[in-house]
């Protein structure tokens, strides 16, 4: 299996989006993620596993936990997405989205925009490019899941130009 196979059916899981999300913030062990996620350790290290195949995580060191070796996982902000990767996702983030709007807070005010829009070119690039900075300040100064003093958040974006019909 090609590194572009394992990423695809890396992205096809909505757990597997759960785990990213997580180590957005924090190098974690399967244990960690186990416990976060309310899962069996053995399922967080078998998703795991296929994210680290896929080139999504990196391996970010190994610490002594009981007298055994845990290794520790962080997401690699810097891997991008080919096109076939990126249609796997959609439907994943679909059910990811679904879940972590179950979870709104009752009187929060939040953003959802949906566009189909026909726009200037240059308007386009200047505006996907100020959201795209805005996902990687936001995943920047992402934390370690219950971390005092911070709010858990949402973001889900996708910004893509379309062919014509």
């Amino acid at each position: 299996m090609s590194l572009g196979d394992a990423s695809l059916r890396a992205l096809a899981h909505p757990v597997r989006l759960r785990i990213l999300s997580l180590l957005t913030g924090a190098e974690l062990t399967a244990a960690d993620i186990a416990r976060e996620l309310g899962i069996t350790h053995a399922n967080a290290s078998y998703h795991l596993r296929n994210l680290l195949a896929g080139g999504l995580i990196v391996a970010a060191g190994e610490e002594k936990i009981r007298g055994g070796l845990a290794k520790r996982y962080r997401y690699d902000l810097k891997s991008s997405l080919s096109s076939d990767q990126v249609a796997h996702f959609y439907p994943a983030a679909a059910e990811e989205l679904t879940r972590r709007a179950a979870r709104r807070r009752p009187g929060n005010k939040g953003a959802l925009g949906d566009a189909e829009v026909w726009v200037d070119p240059a308007v386009w690039l200047e505006i996907r490019d100020r959201i795209a900075a805005a996902v990687r300040d936001l995943h920047a100064a992402a934390r370690p899941p219950g971390t005092p003093g911070t709010i858990r958040t949402s973001t889900t974006v996708a910004l893509f130009e379309m062919e014509d019909e």
